[in-house]
């Protein structure tokens, strides 16, 4: 999940988890929300595209047929929980997607618009002060007991107390929730012109009450758990594989959000430790479909007669979704991270040109913003509004800002790896650093640059290794660490780490999310999504400005102005981003002929033999 920011900053940022913490909840005998209308769906901004009872999205098929098994794998060191919205354990993947359903349901050929699911139905006001949703009465929990308000507050409260800090974030500006009746239920919010908070707050997973209220949510365990979604836990082998059954009386299969959807009998993971096994594995046919991310394996290794005779086909399918920011993140919370100089002088060790060429086969492009891919995204110097937006914050900023178009370091067009070490020397140098018999140091505290970077991927070593050369250098001491996947989550959970290689994903509506990985408040919240520490004043309000964005229009310009501070905080190595999903799959799986802008979705394929 991923949204929006707006207000006048701190004193809000400070009242975060109060409002959480203090949030009313009533219960009130009849509906009082005054005479609106009841909508299918909401939209973001502007018209929903699908009318009242549209039978099914665009992008899938209807009359998809369903059956067989669709055989997944995952690169990972096994799992020891069912329970994925608290902080402790390593989820099972797929509980989240399969087994619960939400209120509402986003439609993937559109910015930011959602559509009738547990919610039959959805009131808002022109301010958008508060929500009211309209539950399906249809609407059934696994177990067949009906989906009311009272399960929705539920759901509400326990995440937002006991569950993962990210859902206290995301709806901290609710401010309270009322019952008005056991199939209605209306959120009030503290901040009237946040936008978005109506929206996902439908994307909210509802929990079942009475399954819950003799068990402990905050423990992770591997309890199987009751949800209401299309599938259910069918069988598992602990850390091993896990297996999900469609339901085969799944209340909203008929409904236009669902039907051509969700087509498979059941759908298998099987984890692996390695993945070089992994794909070898798939090629001998022990599972159905794989989404490469490595280049060298596209270019290299899908070769043989399965692929000859098109018993496997190879796409890559053009998507438009913003593909968001992948680099070296630095922990700010460590001191050799703390000074921006230092940040931006590390940039220059990086030789995107020369891993694309040797390393890529030259099939990526260099990332350059946060928002890449996206009309988000921050390009030139700032000027017309998003100027005005940043204007205020002048003296705050620093100010290439202003005056500089961000690019990051390379080495095309003039430039060489010995100019950009030599710019790197300069910008130590600015920061107080000397080389000292071979060792970049302080030069008052004459302790050495270096630092650790965190890695779980073996096959990353190869983009991490020049990169330490070319720093070694300067004098630099880097090492290289790599860990199994789960103790690497724990480690960037609790951020007890110096560097690592991370990607941050972005949607086509950035919002209330965007608290969770930059906003101070979560700077120091362990297990929020702020890795870096970023802890600005200034990307505080910006944030607040985002959520609080009345239009569109004014919500690109709000995001283009903080996408240029963070860019300009340099508190990533920019990496390299791709266009295309490069996907694998066996030729029994079929996919609809039209993909929409986010890409592919297996969810809706299906098997034909």
């Amino acid at each position: 999940m991923i949204k929006k920011p707006k207000a006048s900053m701190l004193s809000r940022v400070t009242a975060t988890l109060a409002l959480v913490a203090t949030a009313c909840f009533t219960v009130a005998d009849e509906g009082g929300s005054g005479a609106l209308t009841p909508s299918h769906g909401i939209a973001m901004h502007g018209e929903l595209k699908y009318p009242e009872g549209f039978s099914h999205f665009d992008y899938v098929n209807p009359e998809a047929p369903k059956g067989g098994e669709l055989k997944l794998s995952v690169v990972a060191n096994g799992f020891d929980s069912f329970n994925p919205f608290v902080i402790r354990g390593i989820s099972a993947v797929g509980v989240n997607a399969y087994v619960y359903d939400s209120l509402l349901d986003a439609s993937a050929d559109e910015p930011f618009s959602e559509y009738g699911l547990i919610a039959e139905t959805v009131e808002v006001p022109d301010d958008r002060s508060f929500v009211v949703f309209n539950l399906n009465k249809d609407a059934r929990f696994q177990d067949g007991a009906p989906i009311t308000a009272e399960d929705v507050e539920f759901s509400y409260r326990i995440l937002t107390t006991e569950g993962h800090p990210f859902y206290r974030n995301y709806y901290a500006d609710v401010e309270k929730v009322t019952i008005e009746n056991s199939h209605r239920i209306r959120f009030d919010f503290a901040q009237t012109n946040n936008r978005e908070l109506a929206l996902i707050l439908g994307q909210m997973p509802v929990l079942p009450k009475h399954f819950w209220a003799d068990r402990d949510f905050s423990s992770s365990g591997l309890t199987t758990p009751v949800g209401s979604g299309p599938y259910r836990i069918d069988s598992y082998d602990a850390g091993r594989s896990v297996t999900y059954e469609r339901v085969d009386d799944y209340w909203a299969a008929d409904l236009g959000v669902r039907k051509g959807r969700y087509n498979f009998d059941k759908i298998s993971y099987e984890y692996y430790n390695d993945d070089t096994v992994a794909l070898e594995a798939f090629k001998a046919g022990n599972f159905d479909f794989r989404l490469e991310t490595s280049a060298k394996n596209w270019a290299t290794a899908y070769t043989g007669r399965q692929f000859e005779t098109g018993s496997i086909e190879k796409k890559a399918i053009e998507h438009q979704r913003p593909t968001g920011m992948q680099g070296f993140i630095f922990n700010t919370r460590r001191a050799a991270f703390k000074d921006p100089k230092v940040r931006e002088a590390l940039a220059y060790g990086f030789d995107f040109q020369w891993a694309n060429q040797n390393l890529f086969f030259g099939q990526y492009t260099r990332t350059r913003s946060f928002f890449e891919n996206s009309e988000l995204a921050s390009t030139g110097l700032p000027e017309g509004r998003e100027l005005d937006i940043l204007e205020p914050f002048r003296d705050q900023l620093a100010p290439a800002v202003f005056n500089k178009a961000y690019t990051p370091p390379d080495t095309g067009e003039g430039a060489s790896l010995r100019d950009n070490l030599r710019t790197a020397l300069q910008l130590l140098t600015e920061a107080g650093y000397k080389i000292e018999n071979g060792k970049m140091v302080h030069q008052e505290t004459g302790k050495p640059l270096s630092f650790e970077i965190l890695l779980f991927q073996k096959t990353f070593e190869r983009v991490v290794l020049p990169f330490r050369n070319n720093l070694a250098k300067l004098g630099i001491d880097v090492s290289v660490r790599l860990v199994d996947s789960n103790q690497y989550i724990q480690r960037v959970r609790n951020f007890d780490f110096d560097v690592i290689s991370q990607v941050l994903p972005q949607s086509d509506s950035p919002g209330n999310e965007q608290r969770d990985y930059w906003h101070s408040s979560n700077a120091g919240e362990a297990g929020s999504r702020n890795a870096i520490g970023v802890n600005s004043p200034v990307v505080d309000e910006l944030i607040d400005l985002v959520i609080q964005a009345p239009d569109r229009e004014e919500l690109v310009y709000r995001v283009r102005a903080l996408d240029r501070v963070l860019l300009n905080g340099h508190y990533v190595v920019p990496h390299w981003h791709l266009r295309k999903d490069r996907v694998a799959y066996w030729s029994h799986l079929k996919r609809p002929d039209t993909t929409p802008k986010n890409g592919i979705d297996l969810n809706n394929w299906w098997i034909e033999r």
